[in-house]
């Protein structure tokens, strides 16, 4: 667990040397997976219909119920590698 945490937190720092931005689907997917791997599953209530960006982050991290958080804290490790050699 520790060295899995220590590459999620390196993921963290290596999704932040990215040249260009990522598109809306991979940022659903590395907000939900995130949020999923250090929160749990989601909390609060939906935002409402005018707040879109709100609604859609909620909306993404909801599907990920009862995901672990080692199996979030993976996938997004993953994705961000995978970012990497398509988007330096």
């Amino acid at each position: 667990m520790a060295d899995l945490k220590k590459s999620f937190l390196q993921a963290q720092e290596d999704v932040k040397t990215l040249t260009k931005k990522p598109g809306m689907d991979d940022f659903a997917f590395l907000y939900s997976h995130f949020k999923q791997a250090e929160k749990g599953d989601v909390s609060g209530t939906r935002p409402g219909m005018l707040d879109l960006m709100g609604r859609g982050k909620y909306d993404s991290w909801a599907k990920l119920k009862g995901m672990s958080s080692e199996a979030a804290m993976k996938a997004y490790i993953e994705k961000v590698g995978s970012l990497l050699k398509t988007h330096k």
